[in-house]
């Protein structure tokens, strides 16, 4: 890998735990301010409940290409472990081929559900993209039900939604994460392939073996240090 490439996806790496955190944060300063003013000032944040389930949202579609990266999600790797090395890389190819297959799919998917929001054309075709269907109605108009207008997108005012103003917040706003997590699903899958092809790992699950493993020669590092 090159460094440019090698710079590139370490510089989504950090976007990527950073956005995670934040959101992390986020939810849980919401939840205790939500909690605080209900019990201490006998009031209600209205957007708080909403705001925490669109965060979540990002939480979970976010995490989840950030655990294919890390080899973090669980998977049963009974067949794996009984296999040689050539039929386990084998299968493996096959799996992330199919994990790849899958990706692309849901990718196409969620532009398509988020580009009305967008007021841009969804991509014709059933499976797979075959040109952009112009003739879709647009949707940017819709809005969520409790989160009031952030005054630093007013500008999607003009942009998407013909110069009407907006009361509530646009749903193109939370839904950017479902184009935007599929594309990163995408490239995730596509690294695992990447090191699969090249003998680095030989699963897109770490195995328990290989985590205890890697476990012991981090303490005999630090014994001889």
């Amino acid at each position: 890998m090159s460094g440019g490439t090698t710079a590139a996806t370490g510089w989504v790496d950090r976007v990527e735990e950073t956005a995670i955190a934040v959101i992390l944060g986020l939810m849980t300063a919401i939840t205790f301010a939500n909690v605080v003013a209900r019990f201490v000032f006998n009031s209600n944040i209205l957007w708080a409940l909403e705001l925490t389930v669109f965060l979540f949202a990002w939480l979970v579609l976010l995490g989840a290409s950030y655990a294919v990266r890390k080899h973090a999600h669980l998977g049963v790797d009974a067949i794996l472990n009984i296999l040689a090395p050539g039929p386990r890389r084998l299968l493996a190819l096959v799996s992330v081929a199919m994990c790849l297959l899958f990706s692309l799919l849901m990718l196409k998917g969620a532009y398509d559900y988020w580009a009305v929001f967008a007021d841009l054309p969804p991509t014709s075709g059933r499976w797979f993209p075959t040109g952009f269907d112009t003739g879709a109605r647009s949707q940017s108009f819709y809005e969520v039900d409790d989160i009031p207008m952030w005054g630093v997108l007013r500008f999607l005012e003009g942009a998407i939604n013909y110069g009407e103003a907006y009361e509530k917040l646009p749903k193109v706003v939370p839904y950017a994460v479902l184009p935007l997590s599929m594309v990163l699903l995408v490239l995730r899958f596509a690294q695992v392939a990447v090191q699969i092809w090249r003998g680095e790992v030989d699963r897109i699950v770490a195995s328990h073996e290989v985590e205890d493993e890697a476990r012991d020669a981090r303490a005999r590092q630090g014994e001889h240090g």
